[in-house]
């Protein structure tokens, strides 16, 4: 099969061939190709538009084709200009032309939306997975760990005390909102845009809700300008693509945080850490360092798809040609950093001692002998400077305020009686039993609707 240019009298330029050649990425578009081809060819001969043995000599010669790719016996041609192409070809050799009635009623703009909303359907439903694997073993952690007391942070400054399980399902929930957003992505993908034409629909009676069937979308779309020009879908993807990788580099952050010796709240299993060329002692969290980098290359390939997308006219556009790359490549990052975080906090080990230790040696306390104090009838800014004075005392004597005696409590307010004493990390985490509190009773409530949640989405699948 020639390339199409029966219209001009020259051959395309060489350089350009290559230039405009998608071949060496789209080619991963094969599977989604051959499944929209074979559900067109079925739909042709079911409304009498091909004869029924036409269609089944496409439906098996495709057939074929797909075998040949997945056993690597298939050579993949650059001058063809694109994976359509490329399989079309084949076509021709293994069934002569009989392969030219597959393309009635259809163009390349609608066959590679098709391709690509089949792609992304599928990549939308593997990045949920990996997430609630993730949050799987989040939701493990924190009940194996849900006892230990650690320091909770603003500014990266030690705050008030909080549960290390009530810290971690922190995670779960960003995760959750990130599975919602990909959900609802998957909602607006889920259109069949085959049948549409070039742009201004065909004149052949298809059944587009055939189609639609036998390939699994939901819905049709409305108009064919817009089904052939679209690319949301593509960036609505890069965008969750983008939250959730933000998220990941949140969580990356503080593990390379808490393994450093100035924390040393965790360590990493060695399978996940690297050492040094020149230092034998180290043992680096590149992991999740190349996670926290990886979010900017998937940044970068969002605001790519809204550059690409700004300003085009309708319909179809051959900008639109560079949605792949970057789509494939954020679809790659997310898929492996969501599976090897997965596989990196199970090894990762706890150190509950040093956790509680960064807790004890703090003012974490400060805030409950305010709220002491103001339930003894003071009102709250008169209550947080005298506290504020008692930390800066203790302080300035190199003195936690468990150290305190009853008697330098009193000297700072008579308000202060001997049940200050009781105030300890125990009670200010367990006082807080207020709905997303860090108290155990509501972080039970928080693991068993986690729980809930996973179990539901697992038999739902």
């Amino acid at each position: 099969m020639k390339p199409l240019r029966s219209r001009f009298s020259a051959d395309i330029d060489e350089f350009v061939k290559s230039y405009t050649d998608s071949t060496s990425y789209d080619r991963r578009l094969y599977s989604q190709d051959i499944r929209g081809s074979i559900a067109h060819a079925k739909m042709l001969a079911k409304q009498g538009i091909i004869a029924k043995k036409d269609a089944e000599a496409i439906v098996g010669g495709l057939t074929a084709i797909h075998g040949e790719i997945e056993r690597g016996e298939f050579r993949f041609k650059g001058d063809l200009e694109d994976v359509h192409m490329n399989i079309e070809a084949r076509l021709f050799e293994h069934i002569g032309d009989v392969a030219g009635k597959l393309h009635t009623g259809r163009s390349r703009n609608d066959q590679v939306a098709v391709d690509l909303r089949l792609f992304v359907k599928e990549s939308l439903e593997s990045a949920i997975n990996g997430l609630r694997d993730l949050q799987c073993v989040l939701v493990e952690i924190a009940v194996d760990h849900r006892d230990i007391i650690m320091p909770g942070y603003t500014h990266l400054q030690r705050a008030q005390p909080v549960l290390l399980a009530h810290h971690l399902l922190a995670y779960f929930e960003m995760f959750e909102r990130d599975a919602s957003r990909f959900r609802d992505c998957q909602e607006r993908t889920d259109v069949l845009p085959l049948g549409s034409g070039a742009l201004a629909g065909v004149p052949h009676p298809l059944n587009r809700d055939m189609v639609a069937r036998e390939l699994g979308f939901g819905q049709i779309s409305q108009n064919s300008l817009d089904a052939v020009s679209d690319r949301d879908f593509v960036i609505e993807y890069q965008a969750a693509a983008s939250i959730t990788m933000m998220h990941l580099s949140r969580l990356a952050e503080e593990l390379i945080l808490w393994s450093s010796a100035e924390f040393g709240f965790i360590e990493i299993g060695d399978a996940y850490t690297t050492g040094s060329s020149l230092m034998p002692q180290k043992k680096n969290p590149d992991v999740a360092e190349l996670a926290r980098g990886k979010t900017g290359r998937v940044y970068g390939n969002l605001v790519g798809a809204l550059t690409m997308m700004k300003g085009l006219p309708l319909a179809y556009n051959r900008d639109m040609q560079e949605d792949k790359e970057a789509l494939f490549d954020s679809v790659d990052v997310l898929t492996s950093t969501l599976e090897v975080f997965r596989g990196m906090m199970v090894t990762i080990v706890f150190r509950g001692d040093r956790i509680r230790q960064a807790a004890d040696e703090s003012y974490l306390l400060a805030t409950d002998l305010a709220d002491y104090l103001v339930r003894k009838g003071v009102p709250f800014r008169k209550a947080y400077m005298t506290v504020g004075e008692l930390v800066r005392f203790g302080m300035e004597r190199d003195k936690r305020l468990g150290e305190f005696s009853i008697a330098e409590y009193k000297s700072f307010s008579p308000l202060f009686d001997d049940d200050v004493l009781d105030i300890s990390l125990e009670s200010a985490t367990s006082g807080r039993d207020i709905v997303g509190g860090t108290a155990l009773h509501q972080v039970e409530l928080q693991l068993t609707r986690a729980k809930q949640i996973l179990s539901a989405d697992r038999k739902g699948s």
